[in-house]
Order: structure tokens, then C-alpha cells, then sequence
């Protein structure tokens, strides 16, 4: 396994992790024609329950 030789220094650290951040939630219309609320992709919409173009769960 390997091993580092050195500390890395704070500097390093902190340049090397400055790429890991959270990308924002994604919202797309709903598909049902008469919904059309903004929901999250690959969810079922919290509004009318359907996800493509199915009823999946009971509307809120």
C-alpha cells in the first residue's frame, strides 16, 4: 500500500479539495401535460405522483 513520504501541507490540502463541491439540485417540469410542477429528475413528482407518464404514488 502506498504510503506518502511527507505532510502534505495545508496549502496542498486545501487546493486538492477545492474541487469537491455539491453540484445544485436539478429541477425539470413534470411530464403530465396538466401538472407541470418543477420536481427533481428521476423522481416521481411530489404534485400529481406520476413518473413517466405511469401513476407511481398517491398525489400529496
Amino acid at each position: 500500500m502506498a504510503v506518502p513520504k511527507r505532510k502534505m501541507s495545508r496549502a496542498n490540502t486545501r487546493t486538492r479539495r477545492s474541487s469537491w463541491k455539491a453540484a445544485p439540485v436539478v429541477l425539470v417540469p413534470c411530464s403530465n401535460r396538466a401538472c407541470r410542477q418543477p420536481k427533481p429528475q428521476h423522481v416521481a413528482c411530489p404534485t400529481c405522483g406520476q413518473y413517466g407518464g405511469r401513476q407511481v404514488v398517491e398525489p400529496a
